[in-house]
């Protein structure tokens, strides 16, 4: 078995759904790194502004691992076969906010992947991100073949659909690539129409200040409100969104997830807006413990909560209008 047979094999072992391998050549990601200098350019990060900050770093791995030759990708499901309760008066979270929060699961089986690969080649030097370094990591995906980006500008893969979360090794390792993956989204742009805010301006490029969740996650984090012409289309979002995601044709290949951390607590699925208006600091902390939704923070979460109770609120009104 050679070393890149080795990476792979471990990866598989370690519980990734998907694993594939990049080189880093002299031009890394051309492409992509030209479509973040025009989001860039177009300021579509709303109060992000740290996306904006040495941008040829993040565009090229060796600026963040000198040396750095190839890129392991690993991906895991965490599709579920549980739906959210639609009814009103409950929220809508976003489905990879259901269970434990997936960068620390990804990490750790990460950190195990780079012990098991220092046992075949102890002098490599490795880095391993999951969604919070300085790394392209849809672009080094799709280079790694795990899938394309789609027009939603997340991955997309024949086998897992839209539901694949992703996490990087860097490493020193010339290891042998994998094939990139072909684009197959064709002329669909079933995405781009599912959006309750607009936030797909054009097929691949996403307007972040208008994406709900930003405005659910990061914006509260910054202190700002929601703007008032977006209030009413959030709907009952109160942590993230999944339209996009759900209407992607190639979901009809999705399969269950067999990993625990990712099973919905109930909560996730049906959280009552009116219990949770009432919750302390405290409350939230012990309910949503180990979840991506503590990212929100109490105050941020709390105006999520309000706000989608005041646009149950309003279309209630609207629904007895309707009917006198």
């Amino acid at each position: 078995m050679t070393l890149s047979e080795h990476v792979r094999h471990e990866a598989k072992a370690l519980g990734f759904a998907a694993v594939g391998i990049a080189r880093v050549s002299d031009d890394p990601a051309r492409e992509h790194r030209e479509r973040l200098a025009a989001w860039l350019d177009r300021r579509m990060y709303g109060t992000m502004a740290w996306m904006a900050r040495d941008p040829a770093r993040r565009a090229d791995p060796r600026r963040v691992l000198p040396g750095c030759r190839s890129i392991v990708c690993v991906a895991m499901n965490y599709y579920t076969e549980q739906q959210a309760d639609e009814r009103a008066g409950y929220g809508r979270i976003a489905r990879y906010a259901w269970g434990r929060d997936y960068h620390y699961v990804l990490l750790q089986r990460l950190d195990r992947l780079e012990t098991a690969i220092r046992t075949l080649a102890p002098d490599a030097g490795m880095r391993a991100y999951v969604d919070t370094g300085p790394v392209m990591e849809k672009a080094w995906a799709q280079r790694a073949g795990l899938g394309w980006i789609g027009k939603h500008s997340n991955l997309v893969s024949t086998r897992f659909g839209s539901w694949l979360l992703l996490g990087e090794l860097l490493t020193t390792l010339e290891l042998d690539a994998d094939e990139p993956a072909d684009d197959l989204c064709g002329s669909c742009t079933v995405c781009i129409r599912a959006c309750p805010t607009d936030a797909l301006k054009d097929p691949y490029v996403v307007d972040a200040s208008r994406c709900i969740s930003y405005l659910t996650i990061e914006l509260p984090r910054s202190g700002e409100d929601i703007p008032a012409e977006l209030q009413r289309r959030v709907g009952n979002r109160i942590f993230g969104c999944d339209d996009c995601l759900d209407v992607c044709p190639y979901n009809v290949n999705a399969t269950p997830t067999e990993e625990p951390a990712f099973q919905p607590r109930p909560l996730a699925l049906a959280p009552s807006l009116e219990t949770l208006s009432a919750m302390t600091d405290g409350e939230f902390a012990t309910a949503f413990h180990g979840s991506p939704v503590v990212r929100a923070r109490h105050r941020g979460f709390m105006r999520n909560v309000r706000l989608a109770l005041r646009n149950l609120l309003g279309c209630l009104r609207n629904d007895s209008a309707r009917s006198i």
